[in-house]
């Protein structure tokens, strides 16, 4: 393990913000996970675990405690069923499927991040998550200090949420089993109608995988959400908000304040969820409410591709993020009623 002393933390995530963590551990296997986060636990210090940093929000006073680098490597393909490290980048293992005919994954393609991160978010976007093909979640119990395996059941996945996010501080993925499908060489139905317009096909039709990849990516890259060092757009955490889940009588709410303030001839995106809930989109609520594109003007911004990214434009600190955030969330919830969740996970700072 590489241990590094009052360790500068920004460079470690894609916003790009943050102060410094008291002692960072990179972490090359998966006993060297295990020994720093039980080492870290034995005395009582508070830890931070890092994959791609993707879903990070630190506070500009960084993180009093150890900060651990989850830097594993390996992948492994049998059959259908496919094994990934946590620190394996997720984008390269979805290439990886493609390559080897498998579906599944495919529409995942350019989210940023490591495998180990997918299944605590149930990361998902053009119309597949990940707990469809996951079959089990290799994770170290913190409670019960061992190693342990959990199948896919027990994982209680829901709309980017897991039992991992739920107890964040019990669980540390090591490793992620997939169970993939072999459609010689097609994608599994797509879901999105966004991604089957752009293939030029319908709702539930299969493409070659390759296709539906590269598809993706370039819907991914017009909203800024493909990594590009040289792209401010992607200085940021991907969608910063959650498509709000509302309940019939909420939603019934919701469309009064619409009608109120756009018009009865404006009708805002709904999708079905759970039992007696709709969601809904949090871009468009953004965009509706006056967040446009390019909203700002200051160092942290709201992208100019895409409504739901807040971004770093090269010199913002973490709370002109969270000014711009609280901004946001807080005009949404004057024009519609409705309250947005930050998606990525915040250290040491709070909305």
């Amino acid at each position: 393990m590489d241990v590094t002393e009052n360790a500068e933390l920004a460079p470690l995530t894609t916003f790009r913000l943050g102060g410094p963590a008291r002692r960072l551990v990179t972490a090359r296997t998966d006993e060297d996970v295990v020994a720093a986060v039980r080492e870290a636990d034995a005395r009582r210090e508070p830890v931070l675990l890092i994959g791609g940093g993707s879903n990070l929000v630190i506070a500009d006073e960084g993180f009093e405690g150890t900060a651990v680098r989850i830097a594993t490597r390996g992948v492994t393909l049998r059959g259908t069923a496919m094994e990934l490290a946590a620190g394996e980048v997720w984008t390269d293992a979805v290439a990886r499927t493609v390559e080897a005919g498998l579906a599944g994954v495919e529409c995942l393609a350019g989210i940023p991040g490591s495998a180990g991160a997918t299944p605590i978010q149930n990361v998902g976007a053009y119309g597949q998550e990940v707990s469809a093909a996951i079959s089990e979640v290799v994770a170290y119990d913190r409670q019960r200090d061992e190693t342990v395996t959990l199948p896919n059941a027990a994982c209680a996945f829901a709309y980017r949420h897991s039992r991992f996010k739920e107890d964040p501080a019990r669980f540390v993925v090591l490793r992620v089993r997939f169970e993939l499908e072999d459609a010689e060489g097609l994608s599994a139905p797509l879901k999105y109608a966004e991604t089957a317009k752009a293939l030029g096909v319908g709702p539930g039709d299969r493409v070659p995988l390759e296709r539906a990849r590269e598809a993706v990516l370039g819907l991914r890259a017009g909203k800024g959400m493909v990594l590009d060092p040289a792209d401010h757009d992607t200085w940021s955490a991907g969608s910063f908000f959650t498509n709000p889940v509302l309940t019939s009588a909420e939603h019934a709410e919701f469309l009064v304040r619409v009608k109120e303030r756009l018009g009865a001839e404006v009708i805002p995106p709904a999708y079905p969820a759970a039992a007696d809930h709709v969601k809904t989109s949090a871009a468009w609520l953004i965009d509706k409410a006056g967040f446009t594109k390019g909203y700002g003007d200051g160092p942290a911004r709201i992208s100019t591709k895409h409504a739901l990214a807040l971004t770093n434009r090269g010199a913002a600190t973490t709370a002109d993020l969270l000014a711009l955030a609280r901004e946001v969330r807080a005009g949404v919830h004057e024009a519609f009623g409705v309250t947005l969740v930050n998606e990525p996970v915040f250290v040491g700072a709070r909305l």
